[in-house]
């Protein structure tokens, strides 16, 4: 079974493609049932219809290729909740030879576009534009292996160029508040603004925008007034709440006489379209200027909590209708105001992670507190919130993940702002489609519907659960549950998110469930969009070879790579590893084929081999083993992993190593330290860091200038290949890593020399001109030699 092809077509990867018919049977395989879904994946020839889709009367199922359908009696039946529904009479030409897109075979993901008014997918639709545009795009023979194509003499067609198009573009774009660290110092400010000022330049004119910067005032710029430059003010210590801040940006109807603003505006000018305020933005982004420097042994005053919090009031009391991001730009820690994690003192060190499990620092709970608040906050308004740090020291990142990873924001760490890897960042979110439209996808929300055998417990990822039960819901809770419908602030097609299900009851007939997808987002265009994925699987009898065969191991580790790293918020690293390795046993015990209590015996089936592995380095990853990394790279970490797919995700936890040498083009290699040689040049892809690492002669080679000579072509050539390739790894991925490049025994070679298998150490005999790793670390070989010993033990 070709899992990748599957996922092209469906934007699906379930680490058990077959599913047992008992609960007890299901917690027996170890890693869970679940789904990894990309629910906007960019699907080959995913079908548009232009009118809203039919909703089932009674779970809320929108009409799939699994309906049963009685041409005569012009009624179809739900295959999740077994209620017939009617057609509307714009179906009245249906028939086996003429079926509607949504009912084609083939297709089991469609997309609506919709009109405005149509609510989220679990509450009723209208079908009152159907009759105009069903006939356009939907009708084909069912028996046909080519797309849905308008029938010749269709009554329909003519109706649809009289009605007009279902999915109304409403008026006003997306929004985005700039908010700015000021005291940031004089020329990492400058290359900032200059980021700034080419992202507004690339914005739609419809776009609004908006301006915050902050040090230890918040001032929130009014692009209204182009007379000269005015803003309302903030003292960044107060707290004040969702109502007080539109008060006082005048945008409440209470006569409160407390925070009644000193002055009146007719028309508040905080969030205007590009168009009508581009000149005057550019003018107050350009005015910013850096902040003195603090005193001597202290830290700068930044109140980047208060600022965030005013800014989501701003987009509060302006009421977006179509969603919006607040990308904030800083390079310190907060030290002043709510969500303060330091002093400005510099003889009180940023909390670490010791501080943070033994709850030994002072600020940290009260901080994660009212970012939890903050996020509910931006959820509710369907805003998404970004972060952007440049610094070479933590910047509070551990604490704002909270709010960036449930809003589906990015996180990107960075060390300056005239960094390359910091303007790719930016400038990869606001690519534009061929036709001009930002490739940005916001106000999203996602429900799933299933039949009645299986119940949803939970989602990890970035999104929030709008706590919304019904029957199908599961009293387990995993990660965001307890609903069967989330919430995103902002969506991409590489966003996913992993779904955990359980088996309600034993099933006496073996036979086919369902789960349906129903994904709702504004596109970039303007335009409301239904993505809905419906697909089905088999329960199979217990120990049927079906479970077996249809084991994804990939998917598989990437949903136990997540769990693990929930499961470390609340543990210690060393539980964590204990309970990855428990799990692991039992999963070798029960597929392995061996001879009881002879380890030499063990074998794993061929779709099996290559999980252990991926758990021996998922327990050294940076996602479990808290060593060497800060909290705000944990975060960061962790933020990234979450909402990446199966692909990306493999290669956090098994980093990529390709070798190139003068004997051929570019092979892949062992990820072991054996696989450093002096005469080759090794390309490694960790997914944060890109590594070129090269051997010692290459490197000598390189410093005495041979590759300028022309009679060593050769080596030019060598010496170019793994730019070029590490280039391409770098240009759409988001964040963007960062390229290192570093010689054999070279100091930066620790990024390399960190993720390897330790099969030659200290300890080993090592053979001279053998590269060895200092480590206790055991290699894989002895992490698979003690796997083996301690599964036949069952």
């Amino acid at each position: 079974m070709d899992f990748v092809e599957l996922e092209a077509i469906e934007g699906l990867r379930w680490p058990w493609n077959s599913w047992p018919l008992s609960a007890s049977e299901a917690s027996s395989l170890v890693v869970p049932l679940s789904v990894m879904c990309t629910p906007l994946m960019e699907v080959t020839d995913l079908p548009v219809l232009p009118y809203d889709p039919l909703v089932c009367g009674q779970c809320r199922a929108v009409l799939n290729p699994y309906a049963r359908v009685d041409y005569q009696s012009a009624l179809w039946m739900c295959p999740f909740c077994f209620q017939k529904n009617s057609f509307p009479r714009s179906y009245a030409g249906i028939g086996e030879n003429n079926l509607p897109a949504e009912l084609f075979p083939t297709y089991s993901t469609v997309e609506y576009q919709i009109s405005s008014r149509i609510p989220t997918p679990h509450a009723s639709y209208s079908n009152a534009n159907i009759a105009s545009h069903w006939g356009r795009t939907g009708l084909s023979s069912s028996s046909s292996s080519t797309p849905p194509a308008t029938p010749s003499g269709s009554s329909q067609a003519s109706s649809f160029s009289s009605s007009g198009a279902a999915g109304v573009v409403v008026e006003g774009g997306p929004a985005f508040v700039f908010v700015v660290d000021t005291s940031t110092e004089e020329g990492e400010l400058r290359a900032l603004k200059n980021e700034v000022l080419h992202v507004i330049a690339q914005l739609p004119e419809n776009a609004l925008v908006g301006l915050v910067s902050f040090g230890h005032i918040v001032c929130v710029h009014d692009l209204g007034y182009a007379d000269c430059s005015r803003m309302v003010l903030f003292h960044g210590e107060r707290d004040l709440s969702s109502e007080q801040v539109r008060e006082l940006l005048g945008f409440s109807t209470s006569q409160s006489q407390k925070f009644r603003k000193p002055f009146s505006i007719q028309r508040p000018g905080f969030l205007l379209p590009v168009a009508d305020c581009e000149f005057i933005i550019t003018s107050a982004i350009e005015d910013l200027c850096s902040l003195p420097q603090p005193l001597p042994g202290h830290r700068p005053l930044r109140s980047t909590c208060a600022a965030i919090s005013i800014a989501v009031g701003l987009l509060e009391g302006c009421s977006p209708s179509c969603g919006g991001r607040i990308m904030v730009f800083t390079s310190g820690p907060a030290t002043v105001g709510p969500g303060m994690i330091v002093e400005t003192d510099l003889s009180m060190p940023i909390r670490n992670h010791h501080d943070i499990i033994s709850g030994s620092s002072p600020h940290y709970r009260k901080s994660c507190n009212y970012y939890n608040q903050l996020a509910q906050r931006l959820s509710n308004a369907s805003l998404s919130l970004d972060l952007f740090a440049c610094s070479l020291d933590q910047v509070g990142a551990a604490e704002l993940r909270i709010p960036i990873e449930k809003t589906c924001g990015f996180m990107v760490l960075a060390e300056s702002f005239e960094s390359d890897q910091f303007k790719k960042c930016v400038r990869c979110i606001f690519k534009q489609d061929s036709e001009g439209h930002l490739k940005m996808n916001l106000a999203a929300s996602i429900d799933i519907v299933t039949t009645k055998e299986v119940k949803i417990c939970g989602a990890l990822g970035p999104c929030v659960s709008l706590r919304k039960k019904n029957s199908l819901v599961s009293d387990k809770e995993i990660g965001q549950g307890g609903t069967h419908s989330w919430k995103l602030g902002t969506l991409t097609s590489k966003t996913c998110i992993a779904f955990f299900f359980q088996v309600n009851n034993e099933q006496k007939d073996p036979s086919a469930f369902l789960i349906q997808f129903i994904t709702r987002y504004r596109h970039g265009n303007g335009s409301m969009r239904l993505r809905v994925t419906t697909v089905a699987r088999r329960w199979v009898v217990v120990r049927s070879p079906e479970i077996a065969a249809g084991f994804d191991q990939e998917a598989a580790a990437a949903v136990m790579a997540r769990l693990a790293a929930d499961r470390a918020e609340k543990c210690f690293p060393r539980d964590v590893i204990r309970w990855l390795d428990d799990n692991l046993i039992q999963f070798a015990a029960k597929f392995g084929d061996y001879v009881s209590e002879d380890p030499s015996s063990f074998r794993l089936a061929s779709n099996f081999s290559l999980y252990p592995q991926f758990m021996y380095y998922l327990r050294r990853s940076q996602f479990v083993d808290l060593f060497n990394s800060s909290p705000d790279e944990t975060a960061f970490f962790k933020i990234t992993l979450n909402r990446e797919g199966v692909v990306g995700s493999l290669i956090m936890i098994q980093p990529t190593l390709f070798r190139y040498s003068f004997d051929g083009p570019p092979i892949p290699v062992l990820l072991d330290v054996s696989s450093i040689s002096p005469d080759v040049i090794l390309l490694f892809d960790s997914f944060f860091h890109v590594v070129i690492h090269y051997g010692s002669k290459i490197a000598q080679w390189k410093k005495l200038g041979y590759d300028k000579d022309p009679n060593h072509e050769n080596l030019r050539k060598l010496l170019e290949a793994p730019e070029i390739d590490a280039e391409a790894l770098i240009t759409d991925r988001l964040p963007v890593p960062k390229l290192i490049k570093c010689d054999q025994h070279g100091s930066q070679a620790r990024f390399l020399l960190a993720k390897l298998n330790p099969s030659v150490t200290q300890k080993s005999q090592v053979v001279d001109g053998t590269e060895v790793i200092f480590t206790d670390d055991i290699s894989l070989e002895v992490f698979i030699e003690h796997l083996q010993e301690l599964a036949v033990q069952g």
